[in-house]
């Protein structure tokens, strides 16, 4: 499976916290993992369609800088 990713780069949250961001998205086909169920419609059609579509939107914060907040705010 491939996901084509995009960086959308990093920078300091009102906080002063370091962040950056990530979006990844790509395409798989549900029986390419085995999972084979479906039910035909009476209308036509079935229920479930083979692909299956993914998009993640990640945002990580730099982890020192998690912990300089969290001793900041307990102090």
């Amino acid at each position: 499976m491939t996901l084509y990713a995009e960086y959308s780069g990093q920078n300091k949250d009102p906080y002063n916290n370091l962040r950056a961001g990530l979006n990844a998205k790509g395409t798989i086909n549900r029986k390419d993992w085995g999972l084979n169920w479906n039910m035909a419609l009476e209308a036509g059609g079935v229920l479930v369609g083979d692909k299956i579509k993914i998009e993640i939107d990640l945002s990580v914060i730099e982890k020192a800088a998690v912990e300089e907040t969290a001793a900041s705010q307990t102090a």
